[in-house]
């Protein structure tokens, strides 16, 4: 499995337990605070190389020490981050994350160079020699800019993914729609299906995505596990019991665990179980990199049986 992860890189600055903020010049002792690569791209990018794919990350990112800090992590795990380019100019996009003690979190967010990206960037040959592109973010180069990578993607037989950083907001879905015809998969979590599609009921967001083109919705619902949707089934894939640190990066490991599981010839609800498993296991600890685990571990969470490929 050849995956580039094109998109959205962030650093994260992450900060637990917070319960509020301290008023004016106060301070207020923590228990940890810890920098790791992130964003609908990065994280999942990063992820995908535990479980043992071969991973290039695509973007932009800064001339700043924080792109240097965010390229260190990335090669880390094992990331190659050559096709990554750097802006002059133009900050890393970073997050601040106050993690409160459920797990949940506010975010301070600097979009950065992640706004400048675009089908004039993308590796052309890269792409036509990978076997996955995961688009992360496809809303921050628009939908038209996207469906030109996509469907250059489709063109040379890789499967193609997205997810989405933006929350839900009804007129997000004008935006990105010219991309979903050519999206195998797409990953989003439940509030952004609801919100894009200006829905209540999560089954019915989820088709209306599929009925504008998308081959293949799995949507993340927390606690409740996924929900996978294509044009003629529906599948719902529950959870797994896990005492939860931080959600941050679940999103991005769901969809790294759903791909790798594709790639090992799992159907869409096995491959979604796979991501449910590691998600879970990121949500054991602080930020997107939190664990040492690799496929047999997720595998074996997921009940599944060890395959290669």
């Amino acid at each position: 499995m050849t995956v580039i992860a094109m998109g959205v890189h962030v650093l994260d600055v992450l900060v637990r337990p917070v319960e509020e903020i301290p008023e004016g010049q106060g301070g207020q002792l923590v228990e940890q605070i810890k920098m790791t690569a992130a964003g609908s791209a990065g994280g999942t990018a990063l992820t995908l190389a535990k479980l043992g794919a071969t991973v290039h990350s695509a973007g932009a990112i800064g001339t700043d020490p924080i792109g240097d800090l965010l390229l260190t992590l990335l090669q880390r795990d094992g990331v190659d981050t050559s096709l990554l380019v750097r802006r002059e100019g133009e900050q890393t996009s970073s997050s601040v994350l106050p993690i409160r003690p459920d797990g949940s979190r506010p975010a301070f967010h600097v979009i950065g160079a992640n706004g400048t990206y675009g089908p004039d960037d993308a590796p052309w040959d890269a792409i036509a020699a990978a076997t996955h592109l995961h688009l992360g973010g496809p809303e921050f180069m628009g939908g038209e800019a996207a469906a030109k990578i996509l469907a250059f993607a489709q063109e040379h037989g890789v499967v193609t993914s997205a997810d989405f950083l933006a929350p839900g907001e009804p007129g997000m879905l004008d935006w990105i729609a010219p991309a979903l015809p050519h999206l195998d998969y797409v990953l989003p979590n439940d509030e952004q299906v609801l919100g894009f599609t200006a829905t209540t009921d999560l089954a019915d967001g989820c088709r209306k995505l599929v009925e504008l083109g998308a081959g293949c919705v799995a949507a993340t619902a927390g606690a409740d596990g996924a929900l996978v949707v294509d044009a003629s089934s529906e599948t719902r894939v529950p959870a797994f019991a896990v005492e939860v640190v931080d959600t941050t990066g679940c999103g991005d490991a769901f969809s790294a665990g759903f791909l790798r599981g594709l790639s090992l010839g799992r159907t869409p609800a096995e491959a979604a179980t796979l991501g449910c498993a590691t998600a879970g296991l990121v949500a054991g600890g602080l930020g997107s990199d939190h664990g040492a685990f690799d496929l047999a571990a997720a595998l074996e969470l997921s009940h599944g049986e060890l395959a290669t490929s």
